[in-house]
């Protein structure tokens, strides 16, 4: 039997190909290609899955030009109308807040919408960090 040490060809091929295979992942932001805008009727209910943000993105620009005030009840959603008024209620606590939405996020992480931390703060999402909520258009 002998023994065979890999070359140094064969060694760099792999590391390659790995290195590839660990870039596949999922699109970064700046790559995200968003849904065109909708604007969803008044009553419009949905139910998903909720987390929030705030912290080192306040006081920077949103999607929609505005400056983000992580105290603020806004919050942002792939691809509904900037201005939409939604009621969000946390099912686990039964606690509701109306939030607008004024952001962007990409929808591949599975999430329904991502709520500036004033609103997470309302509804008590801040400890979990996500959850199931029912979210109804208001106007």
């Amino acid at each position: 039997m002998s023994s065979r040490v890999p070359s140094a060809p064969s060694v760099a091929g792999v590391l390659l190909v790995s290195l590839l295979a660990a870039c596949s992942g999922n699109p970064k932001p700046r790559d995200y290609a968003f849904p065109p805008p909708e604007a969803p009727a008044a009553g419009t209910v949905v139910e998903g899955v909720a987390s929030w943000y705030g912290p080192g993105y306040d006081g920077k620009k949103t999607s929609s030009g505005e400056v983000f005030d992580q105290d603020a009840l806004t919050a942002a959603h792939a691809y509904w109308a900037f201005g939409t008024r939604v009621r969000v209620t946390l099912l686990s606590t039964g606690r509701s807040v109306t939030v607008r939405i004024n952001d962007r996020f990409p929808s591949h992480k599975g999430r329904a919408i991502d709520l500036s931390r004033g609103a997470a703060k309302a509804i008590g999402l801040i400890g979990p960090g996500t959850g199931t909520v029912r979210l109804e258009v208001v106007e």
